[in-house]
């Protein structure tokens, strides 16, 4: 299999595990969940807020990251159980990937867990310990995320997951080019189970990438907007069971397909699905909101050989290491949608 990746470039896949893995259902179901919560809704308010037109892309799902992390860690020479782990780390994502945290009671806006949560359970119902048990791979090994420390940290720590899809994401969103993306991927390192990069320089540009991509799309009041209108309409869908949980772990279509066929029929329901195609306007207002709304903050400190040591760049730059502390904590807003 020849797999043209928009980060890595043409990659040769030929794994007989990996590829069956592709081709399973629960692997190719991922073509249909975006990775950022509802990409139409998530294009016109990012266009609204920077003031400037998001060009449209053809994907960026959980299909293309989950692949990406797999690439990356073989690239790095990873062990292939590391590999395989990176492959099917997203697996178990809803529909709308993280807007499931503001749906359900256990989920969390603050730190977007549900999909972690619900991890192991998953995979063990899925075809996938079948295809394990058929290449002689241990599945509870896998499972086992304390195993591959290239693969998961907690933040501020650099990780393949981390990594893949903040490169996917400055190339989607036009923050930067192939090129500038295979500098940071020339000045990488993944030594000892950790990731640094080669010198200060290349890990302080890294952070400055990552704190951008943090205030203006994975925390920004714009992405919250988006993961709380997602989250309203599949509530009320669920209390009014024109939608089952089951349902949720489909696709995004065709979620939204069940709901359009009630739209007629409810009024509220067109209320909400109006919000989803970015008719309402809205605004940040402490005094008067209809709902308090958190938000996922994600910020790094990555390592780096310096002076013949290795170091945080907060350790060589203290008054970044303040800006990454406070970056780390959850974004709060107080959302007021005006025109409904």
């Amino acid at each position: 299999m020849i797999y043209k990746d928009p980060v890595y470039g043409k990659i040769k896949i030929s794994e007989p595990v990996v590829l069956e893995i592709i081709k399973s259902q629960d692997f190719q179901r991922l073509k249909g969940v975006d990775q950022t919560g509802y990409l139409p809704l998530y294009f016109k308010l990012h266009s609204l807020s920077s003031r400037r037109k998001l060009q449209p892309f053809e994907k960026l799902t959980r299909f293309e990251h989950s692949l990406g992390v797999f690439i990356l860690l073989k690239k790095f020479n990873a062990p292939f159980g590391e590999q395989i782990a990176g492959l099917i780390h997203d697996v178990s994502h809803t529909a709308f990937s993280h807007a499931i945290d503001y749906v359900v009671s256990d989920g969390s806006g603050k730190t977007h867990c549900y999909q972690d949560k619900i991890f192991n359970g998953f995979i063990k119902k899925s075809e996938i310990p079948s295809i394990f048990k058929k290449y002689d791979l241990d599945l509870d090994y896998i499972l086992n995320k304390d195993n591959f420390p290239l693969l998961e940290k907690e933040l501020p720590d650099l990780c393949a997951d981390r990594i893949d899809y903040s490169f996917r994401n400055a190339i989607h969103f036009k923050v930067l080019k192939k090129r500038e993306v295979d500098y940071f991927l020339n000045n990488l390192l993944a030594e000892n189970n950790l990731w640094l990069f080669k010198d200060y320089k290349s890990a302080r540009k890294y952070a400055e990438l990552f704190l951008r991509l943090n205030t203006i799309h994975y925390a920004g009041f714009p992405t919250a907007v988006m993961f709380q209108t997602v989250a309203d309409l599949l509530k009320y869908a669920l209390e009014k069971k024109y939608l089952k949980k089951e349902d949720l772990f489909t696709t995004d279509r065709e979620v939204i397909s069940k709901i359009k066929q009630k739209l007629q029929s409810d009024k509220n329901l067109r209320m909400f699905f109006n919000r989803l195609n970015g008719t309402a306007k809205f605004e940040n207002n402490p005094r008067n909101y209809d709902i308090n709304v958190f938000c996922k903050s994600r910020m790094v400190d990555p390592f780096c050989k310096y002076n013949s040591a290795i170091r945080r760049v907060s350790e060589i730059d203290k008054n970044f290491g303040k800006i990454i502390k406070k970056e780390l904590k959850p974004k709060e807003y107080f959302l007021k949608f005006k025109n409904d």
